[in-house]
């Protein structure tokens, strides 16, 4: 019986490796570039060259190795990633090609999905099935999973939390194409646009972001942790529109726990606190409860969830 599988989790500049014990045991982690030169060619070569070097290395045999997963940053159906613009990609059958050079069992999915299986299996989510996972980074990415299962949808574009409407007001687009969506209000680039609408909006304030020439969120968080009256009104804009959009998909899946994510959410309990209050605010009465917690995986949450789907343990 096999001992070992292994998650991979493709990122624009690096690509993040994991070898696994099945049981959920990260083994070892590294690293690699991600070479997106000639519309990345190379990447799925590279991904592969370095597991089986990985298993030259610790000796381990193929038919040890359950398989590998691997987390893709764009829509992925049925193994093949529809397209994937921070790589450069168009179509591509990851599962097809990747399986092919290792000559390994390979599931692929989108990257924020396998982040959600990550912290379903051993993070801020254990013990549960059902749970909404959103990252807040440079953008907003997310993940649904009922029953134990990623919500893909019928393009594998389920679970696409930071491309929700949210605010009728912005007329510039969001890197998808669309207006007003969460994103833009709520991710690290959102928190500043707002930072900077309020900054304009309240000369009159003596607040010390105003004399912050490297404005960013994690300076609008400290600010609204030591009272600065301009950073309470940022902050509450922001927990409104993130705690308005969660209590929407809540209302759809009813889940038993939504895991806050990325580099926003180093903020740590203030955030959760303030969200968690607007979130209640808007949500259905069944599941006005749910708890709001931190992701406790990081930046690893990928190479989890990716390893948990060829793991064996999972129900799909």
């Amino acid at each position: 019986m096999s001992e070992y599988c292994f998650g991979i989790d493709v990122g624009g500049t690096t690509v993040k490796c994991g070898l696994f014990k099945k049981d959920g045991t990260l083994v070892e982690k590294w690293e690699i570039p991600t070479r997106q030169d000639n519309a990345g060619d190379q990447i799925l070569p590279d991904v592969a060259a370095t597991i089986l070097a990985k298993m030259a290395e610790k000796e381990i045999s193929a038919d040890n190795v359950s398989g590998v997963g691997i987390g893709i940053p764009g829509p992925v159906r049925s193994g093949v990633a529809a397209v994937a613009v921070n790589l450069h990609w168009g179509e591509t059958k990851v599962e097809e090609i990747l399986s092919g050079l290792t000559g390994l069992h390979v599931r692929a999915e989108n990257d924020a999905n396998v982040a959600a299986l990550g912290e379903m299996w051993q993070g801020g989510g254990v013990g549960r099935k059902n749970l909404i996972l959103v990252t807040l980074g440079t953008g907003i990415g997310g993940g649904i999973i009922v029953d134990g299962r990623i919500v893909e949808g019928a393009h594998g574009s389920g679970g696409e939390i930071g491309h929700a409407h949210v605010d009728d007001s912005i007329t510039d687009p969001c890197n998808c194409g669309n207006c007003g969506c969460l994103e833009q209000v709520a991710s690290a680039t959102g928190i500043v646009r707002l930072a900077k609408e309020e900054i304009k909006k309240h000369p009159e304030m003596n607040s010390t972001l105003q004399r912050d020439d490297s404005l960013n969120s994690r300076n609008v968080f400290a600010a609204y942790r030591d009272g600065d009256p301009l950073a309470d009104i940022i902050v509450n804009r922001f927990a409104h529109y993130l705690g308005f959009a969660l209590s929407t998909f809540a209302a759809v899946t009813d889940p038993e726990a939504i895991i806050i994510g990325g580099g926003v959410s180093k903020a740590g309990q203030p955030l959760i606190d303030i969200v968690s209050r607007y979130y209640r605010e808007k949500a259905f009465s069944g599941c006005r409860n749910t708890p709001l917690v931190l992701a406790k995986l990081g930046n690893d949450a990928g190479i989890y969830g990716s390893a948990y789907m060829v793991s064996g343990t999972a129900d799909f």
